[in-house]
């Protein structure tokens, strides 16, 4: 979101007269970048705890995170702040979710901090959002994709920005049913052993049983697998027609390095990836379609100005955490110009009035009420033919959106319906 684009506060659906006047005073008021009409007098800064892996196998995506985040605070506070206030966000290594618990609370409790923000692990997310909670502060939960915390176990105080796995299931699933790999084919998955691929070979199970598709194997991976070769004998030993993934972090790119050396015949599809990890698999190794949430080559005018300053601030292209990152930071920085200050109760009625956030897609974002996901397009993405492309940051062809521009958004995310808040 640029410096001259604002967000405009209009709810998607039927609002209260007065939902309607603070969303109508928002319109004016609350820019992603624009110095803020409001100014609090001799207000402190609004201070923002920041937790995501910094290390372990998820680590890599963590510090594209942290850049996406402070260049978002950046740019807030060189255009005047919010309401007259700057943005401080301290970034913390949340490790494991025992760790993150207790740094949550003690950024809660000890550090002043307003709320939290962050996570990329669904196990350490409950586990902040299980903190948030108790203090009643907001939570915006931005990379973990499990299902069950816009499900069972959602919150008032969460809200969750990166698609979830049904969405990515749904995403990848469209290509795969377009290119006639779904029906009568069978299917052997890998998945990443805990709450977030349990959840992810959930959805995909569901999937496989709604369109004919039939799951002939399974393996569970610990996360901190590094050689797959047994795995990999197994699906030989299988013959499937095709393999999944349900992998996350780096166990995507130690697999699928591993899978080329074997030169198997069946190719690979997932229901999860992360730019940087396809790009870490490097040239030649990587095949099949995979969903995303944001990609680089995304043409459209935001987008692409993102990329740009992206760019020329780190000297490199920006990935799909440090994009999304940056956005929540500038939705955040509107919740926190409309409601005047950084009241988490405040900050989660105004979201849930749904209203619309322009993410540099080519449709705006809402929160959905009823389960706080950040309701939004998706994207699959096909790795090209080996040859057609010099750099790996060119080996991915984004694929048209999901849902059709013709189709409400909802359309591919879970209902919500286990959603209690």
């Amino acid at each position: 979101m640029s410096n001259d684009r604002t967000v405009p506060a209009r709810a998607a659906g039927t609002l209260s007269r007065r939902a309607a006047l603070k969303l109508g005073a928002a319109a004016g008021v609350a820019s992603l970048g624009a110095p803020a009409i409001l100014r609090a007098q001799g207000a402190g800064p609004i201070r923002i705890g920041h937790l995501t892996p910094m290390t372990g196998f998820l680590g890599t995506l963590g510090q594209w995170a942290v850049e996406g985040i402070q260049m978002a605070a950046e740019e807030i506070n060189a255009a005047g702040g919010v309401n007259g206030r700057m943005i401080e966000v301290t970034s913390e290594d949340s490790i494991n979710p025992e760790n993150a618990s207790t740094k949550a609370q003690r950024m809660l409790e000890r550090d002043g901090m307003d709320f939290l923000m962050g996570e990329i692990s669904s196990a350490s997310a409950l586990a902040i959002s299980e903190v948030a909670t108790r203090n009643k502060r907001l939570f915006m939960a931005l990379g973990p994709r499990s299902d069950v915390l816009r499900g069972g176990r959602c919150s008032r105080y969460m809200f969750c920005t990166d698609i979830p796995n049904t969405v990515m299931v749904n995403a990848v699933g469209s290509a795969l049913k377009r290119d006639g790999m779904v029906e009568n084919k069978t299917f052997f998955t890998l998945t990443a052993d805990y709450i977030f691929g349990h959840d992810l070979l959930k959805a995909a199970k569901a999937f496989f049983d709604a369109n004919g598709g039939e799951l002939i194997g399974d393996e569970l991976i610990a996360t901190d697998v590094t050689d797959f070769s047994a795995f990999i004998l197994k699906i030989r030993q299988a013959r499937p027609d095709v393999v999944c993934l349900n992998l996350a972090g780096n166990q995507v790119t130690n697999f699928v390095k591993q899978y080329a050396e074997f030169g198997l015949p069946y190719p690979t599809v997932g229901f999860n990836l992360n730019t940087a990890d396809a790009w870490a698999a490097g040239a030649g190794n990587l095949t099949g379609t995979w969903p995303t949430v944001w990609y680089h080559t995304l043409d459209t005018p935001g987008s692409q100005k993102f990329v740009a300053d992206f760019q020329a601030k780190y000297g490199k292209i920006p990935e799909n955490h440090a994009w999304i990152e940056y956005i929540a930071l500038k939705i955040a920085a509107a919740g926190l110009a409309e409601t005047g200050g950084a009241d988490s109760d405040a900050l989660v009625e105004f979201f849930e009035t749904e209203a619309e956030f322009d993410i540099l897609k080519a449709r705006k974002a809402y929160f959905r009420k009823g389960d706080h996901q950040l309701i939004q397009e998706a994207y699959p993405f096909s790795v090209k033919e080996t040859g057609s492309y010099s750099d790996v940051h060119e080996m991915m062809a984004l694929g048209p959106a999901v849902p059709g521009a013709d189709q409400d958004l909802t359309a591919i995310y879970p209902t919500g319906a286990e959603c209690t808040l």
